[in-house]
């Protein structure tokens, strides 16, 4: 039995929600995650999300209403609007089986580039805050400086952000102020609803809102650039976003004039954030960790052309 009162509360909360609601069954409580962000926790078909701790009541009331008015491209809320909890703002979604992480084959690359390019399409159904991915990066980098300012990793990390413009650094307004962002995308977003073999929707509101689409695709670019996703998978997930319209990059010509920048930016924050989880751990950095400070040297060293998609 968990001790962390907001983890108890919720798991209370969650499982005398799905009680009161028919057909649900009556079987065990599980936690799907325990972050300092974000404690998420299933019981039967509901899930329970307690959000950041200064998660905006407004904005987030903001972001639930537009999954609730786009129901084939996001996950739809299962109440209005957030609740209070334990000092935590707690939004109900139901469940979707998630990408299984062991099956590398199966990731739905299609699917997510697809619903990206519907996303970027779509005029916001009402009115939202800008996209939080150029906010997200900048705290990476805000506790990489706290908390390792001496590691020898700190310092091609650092320089790699600096040379990034204001916007990216969150430090400016974004050069696109209109279109629809998730601002947060990766494989672990994506579930299928109805479980188990539902079509896949997009998940998790706290960063969506307004920007510079490109930062949806910068993850599995900088990824490709990196060599840590194999050349196939991006393609499948380019070809897909431009099959179905996206707008983040032209339809045939290069892309990466348009992702370089946030490509750039969210190899500084995965690197800022390896560097300040493996000196909380008392540890060397891995391989993987290693390859993306490597590749912010590489950043301001030189600037070479990024490998063409």
């Amino acid at each position: 039995m968990t001790t962390d009162p907001l983890l108890t509360a919720l798991t209370a909360h969650v499982r005398g929600t799905a009680h009161a609601r028919p057909g649900d069954c009556p079987c065990g409580a599980a936690t799907l995650a325990d972050r300092p962000d974000a404690t998420v926790v299933r019981h039967a078909g509901i899930v329970a999300k307690a959000h950041a701790p200064d998660a905006d009541p407004a904005e987030l009331a903001l972001r639930v209403s537009v999954a609730a008015r786009l129901p084939g491209v996001l996950l739809p809320p299962l109440g209005p609007a957030p609740v209070p909890l334990h000092g935590r703002l707690v939004t109900h979604w139901p469940y979707g089986t998630p990408v299984d992480p062991d099956d590398p084959d199966a990731a739905p690359w299609e699917a997510a580039a697809t619903l990206l390019a519907h996303l970027h399409r779509t005029p916001a159904p009402t009115a939202v805050p800008s996209m939080r991915g150029p906010a997200k990066a900048a705290l990476a980098v805000a506790r990489l400086r706290a908390s390792a300012p001496h590691h020898p990793a700190t310092a091609p990390v650092l320089r790699a952000w600096a040379a990034l413009p204001a916007w990216a650094r969150g430090e400016a307004a974004m050069p696109d102020t209109t279109t629809l962002c998730h601002g947060d995308l990766h494989l672990g977003q994506l579930v299928r609803h109805p479980a188990p073999e539902g079509p896949w929707l997009l998940i998790d509101v706290d960063d969506l809102g307004t920007g510079v689409p490109a930062w949806d695709l910068a993850r599995p670019a900088a990824w490709y650039a990196c060599g840590l996703l194999p050349p196939d998978e991006w393609h499948r997930f380019l070809t897909a976003y431009r099959a179905s319209g996206g707008p983040a990059v032209p339809p045939v010509e290069d892309p990466w004039p348009a992702l370089d920048v946030p490509a750039r930016a969210l190899i500084a924050q995965t690197a800022a954030r390896a560097v300040t989880k493996a000196v909380a751990a008392d540890r060397s950095l891995d391989e993987v960790e290693q390859s993306l400070v490597d590749a912010c040297a590489r950043m301001t060293a030189h600037r070479p052309r990024a490998p063409r998609g």
